[in-house]
């Protein structure tokens, strides 16, 4: 896996998502033809409104605002956190995250009961690399409430162009308060990364965008011309995407007849999609996920232990069954919505539960660490959370074992020697080059101690 991993997105915080992860059946190029509607029974009482308040308020009204707001409540009005309506600037933000790189913090959002919640931060991106994790609830963007707003309010107030930054804050577990200063940064298209270790071959999905498919068909490729022993899949903090990608990929390593994923429609009747590989891999695999595996993610997964045999290793995945697709209108504002269930190639539905690995391996508990923010300066006498919270991260890299709280001279000694080591100035301050520092070494030592990866791997031996 190339060292320097840009690791990317399909519907991300940034780029507008709509309110949750995408898997479509037909990417967003439907348009809805828009007529007249006819009057009714059912809309009599939408359409006298909409007169009512044109003719009558008492201010100039906006015909736009107000059509746009009525389709809005009534895709709300569904209650469901996969579908919603997007204005014409959103529908293009969107769509240009299925096909090209685009500008923004990279992490994926979804409505859960009324509050905006991280599904899965991009590893590499700038939202994984200041701390945020899955179902973090934001509660803030640059100070201001989000109480109220929906997914693509909270999207809008989140994006903006490479460099610029922005303030989140999220509620942790229930009860903790964190504020992350985030820079944001061009998020890329590549979605496949393939490295070879110990005659191990190790792939990983990112997400599911265009070509995503076809390079993961080039990965597998090279890694049988290599002659590996084992190919490990890695999706976690993989957020899902487009559907017909998952399902190509799982074709790869399920024999021809045998189930990937099957279909619910509204009316109950099931469509199975079956493989149609004369000639799966052959390589011993292992996949690992974790609660940042959602959607498209999770149809791999489970197609490929129970129609392939492949073991699971990580943590539950985040528990997402549901199938969306797009339609869009002639001024360019779109719906996405819910058209059907998925489920696993044995008839289970996943929604809300997610996939429970066969061999349950968690990380060190220094990746589960708060976010240490650079830009407060740690001193001499200091006492706070954030205090504790830089005596844990010394601790993990090797420096002092304390965890009080408080700044005393046996901190400021063990933050001198972190950056002499570090060819830092050593001034026993934990500034902003410092936190940086230590905030690299900790992702550097979690790279070096990814338990999940050695278990699949170590299976395969």
């Amino acid at each position: 896996m190339n060292k320097n991993v840009k690791l990317l997105l399909i519907v991300l915080l940034t780029a507008i998502i709509s309110s949750g992860l995408t898997m479509t059946l037909i990417k967003p190029e439907k348009v809805v033809k828009e007529k007249e509607a006819e009057q009714n029974p059912d809309f009599a009482k939408l359409y006298d409104t909409y007169e009512k308040l044109e003719q009558e308020y008492y201010q100039n009204t906006s015909k736009e605002k107000m059509v746009d707001g009525a389709i809005n409540g009534m895709v709300e009005a569904l209650g469901d956190p996969y579908s919603s309506y997007m204005n014409a600037e959103d529908s293009k933000s969107f769509n240009e995250t299925i096909s090209s790189s685009f500008e923004g913090i990279g992490a994926e959002l979804q409505e859960v009961e009324g509050q905006v919640m991280i599904v899965s931060p991009i590893k590499g991106s700038p939202a994984e690399k200041a701390g945020l994790k899955p179902k973090d609830k934001i509660l803030k963007v640059n100070g201001k409430s989000i109480k109220g707003k929906s997914v693509n309010d909270t999207v809008g107030l989140i994006r903006g162009d490479k460099g610029t930054s922005v303030k989140i804050g999220v509620e942790r577990e229930g009860s903790q308060q964190l504020e992350f200063s985030i820079v944001r940064d061009e998020i890329p298209i590549e979605t496949v990364y393939t490295d070879v270790e110990d005659g191990i071959g190790k792939i990983q999905v990112t997400t599911f965008s265009n070509d995503t498919a076809t390079d993961f068909r080039k990965a597998v490729d090279e890694l049988e011309r290599k002659n590996v022993k084992g190919i490990v899949i890695d999706l976690r903090q993989n957020p899902g995407g487009l559907m017909q990608e998952a399902i190509l990929m799982s074709e790869l390593f399920i024999p021809k007849g045998k189930n990937v994923m099957q279909v619910e429609n509204k009316d109950g009747t099931k469509e199975v999609h079956a493989s149609r590989n004369d000639d799966p891999v052959d390589i011993p695999t292992a996949v690992v996920i974790d609660e940042g595996t959602a959607s498209a993610g999770e149809i791999m997964a489970a197609a490929l232990n129970e129609s392939a045999g492949i073991p699971l290793f990580g943590e539950k995945t985040f528990g997402k069954g549901t199938i969306q697709t797009s339609a869009q209108f002639n001024d360019g504002s779109s719906i996405k919505y819910t058209i059907a269930k998925w489920l696993t190639p044995g008839g289970t539905w996943v929604h809300e539960n997610g996939i429970k690995p066969e061999k349950k391996v968690s990380l060190p508990d220094y990746s589960k660490l708060p976010y240490l923010d650079p830009s407060k300066t740690l001193k001499s006498g200091d006492a706070s959370k954030e205090v504790k919270t830089a005596q844990e991260f010394l601790s993990a890299l090797g420096y002092g074992k304390e965890k009080s709280g408080v700044f005393d001279s046996e901190m400021e000694k063990s933050v001198k020697n972190y950056q002499e080591d570090h060819d830092l100035k050593q001034t026993g301050m934990i500034d902003e080059d410092t936190a940086m520092s230590m905030l690299t070494s900790l992702q550097e030592l979690i790279r070096k101690n990814d338990t999940q990866l050695k278990e699949a791997a170590e299976s395969l031996k």
